[in-house]
């Protein structure tokens, strides 16, 4: 049974993770224990052979083996830091990965109990129906990669025992032969079964039926991708690679990690411990690291900290049914809230909460900023005359534009939308009707630009004006 400690470590307060530490299901200690004793056995083995079996000659010849392995143990020849922190860290997203695939009904009997209507036997047989299919399909798939699920249900007659799946149902899913799992089967008599409903006005529109069919899209989706979680494992080779890594890191220690005698001068064998308290800290570190990653690859089988399928299965089967069944129209009375007459009311506290209600509410991180007067003083910058010119344009054309600029020179100055039409009213306009009656503007500066008559003049004055050079 996974093991919750949530409500432990809900505040966090001196000493409030020690009491974890002595926690025997799903610890470390239990999943451990045997490779730290045959660890510390070898090690008494090969110090009590070292001081007491060899002969002075194999001494000398055992500590230069030692001096030699420990060279290696204490450098980065072997990685094991490395490879150990990519594979957990590539495990642990494997693990909750598989989590949030796990096929949850919620969704699919929400949609199912409000569209699929109908209050007499009918109507409840139908949805009833949908849901057990739903449930026969999770089942199916947890069968298929789950051993608590698998010895539960070991065959299929198991699953009719159970009532997720009729006789009927069991010679049909029979005859249809197939190589490959067939635990999608469930799901198109689903898909089918609605579609009759809709023709049968059980399901009233056809957004009501789409509904259904993405709801149900959504669960075969997580069914699939848990079976292909089971099907496409991390490569066996980096498994192989972690687990070399660490195993013959640890061997060399036995030797490497020997107290050799301090009366022959050995570089850091000055005392004589006899226990190595850190090598065997650094073995429950490492193994213990290799061990969660072996532990979390795989949270379907039946260690302490795997997912409790069977009890997820008998959640989905009762909440799906009470939805589509018990609660399917089953609405309390609809009345006035505690609060209808009040415009401002507050929910009340308990003795232990009320000192939450002195804390004021956050309106943002700048909403209490300090500020300097000189930061609340409004600066109006002063206008500044801009003075530019303009090239020359040659040429008759050229002399009314450069005229037509020079007179409205000033304008672009900072001012306003107002200004610049007050400005314009330097240019002489006259106004007169050609034969159409249209009303036709003679822009009549110096120089005279007819607007009506000088069409490509008009458009050398907009392309001249658009590329014009301004200096100032």
């Amino acid at each position: 049974m996974t093991v919750s400690y949530s409500l432990e470590v809900a505040n966090a307060k001196f000493g409030g993770f020690s009491k974890l530490l002595f926690r025997w299901k799903g610890s470390i200690y239990r999943l451990l224990y045997r490779e730290f004793l045959v660890f510390c056995g070898l090690y008494t083995f090969f110090s009590v052979y070292y001081r007491f079996l060899l002969s002075p000659r194999q001494q000398e010849l055992f500590e230069h083996v030692a001096l030699y392995c420990d060279q290696f143990t204490n450098t980065n020849f072997i990685p094991v830091s490395f490879v150990l922190g990519f594979y957990v860290s590539l495990a642990f997203n494997r693990w909750w990965g598989q989590y949030t695939s796990f096929p949850l009904p919620d969704n699919l009997m929400m949609v199912v109990s409000g569209n699929v209507h109908g209050t007499d036997e009918t109507g409840r047989l139908l949805r009833r129906t949908l849901m057990r299919y739903a449930n026969l399909s999770s089942v199916l798939i947890l069968r298929s990669i789950s051993t608590r699920v698998h010895k539960r249900f070991p065959t299929m007659e198991h699953i009719v025992e159970s009532g997720f799946m009729t006789t009927d149902e069991l010679k049909n899913f029979e005859s249809l032969h197939s190589d490959f799992n067939k635990y999608w089967m469930p799901l198109t008599w689903f898909a089918n079964l609605a579609s009759r409903a809709r023709e049968e006005g059980r399901v009233r529109d056809d957004i009501a039926l789409r509904l259904l069919m993405d709801e149900l899209n959504k669960y075969r989706a997580k069914c699939s991708l848990l079976f292909h979680y089971d099907w496409i494992s991390i490569p066996l080779v980096y498994t192989q690679v972690v687990t070399v890594a660490v195993y013959s890191f640890f061997g060399f220690c036995l030797i490497g990690r020997q107290f050799l005698n301090p009366a022959k001068g050995y570089k850091d064998h000055k005392l004589d411990m006899y226990v190595p308290v850190f090598t065997l800290l650094q073995f429950f570190f490492y193994t213990g690291w290799l061990k969660v990653g072996e532990l979390i690859i795989n949270p379907f089988g039946e260690d302490d900290d795997d997912f409790e399928t069977n009890q997820l299965i008998d959640r989905n089967i009762q909440v799906s049914m009470l939805a589509v069944d018990d609660m399917h129209q089953n609405l309390p009375p609809t009345v006035k809230d505690k609060h209808w007459v009040q415009k401002h009311f507050s929910v009340p506290y308990t003795l232990s909460t009320a000192a939450e209600t002195l804390t004021p509410a956050f309106m943002g991180s700048t909403y209490d900023m300090r500020m300097s007067a000189e930061d609340l003083e409004i600066h109006h910058p002063a206008d500044s005359a801009l003075k530019k010119q303009y090239l020359p344009l040659k040429g008759s054309l050229g002399d009314g534009l450069d005229k037509l600029l020079q007179m409205g020179k000033g304008v672009f100055r900072g001012r306003s939308l107002p200004s610049l039409i007050d400005s314009s009213s330097h240019i002489n306009e006259d106004e007169g009707a050609d034969a159409d009656g249209k009303v036709v503007r003679t822009l009549s500066p110096e120089g005279g630009i007819d607007a009506s008559n000088h069409k490509e003049e008009e458009n050398a004055l907009i392309t001249i004006s658009v590329e014009h050079t301004y200096c100032k």
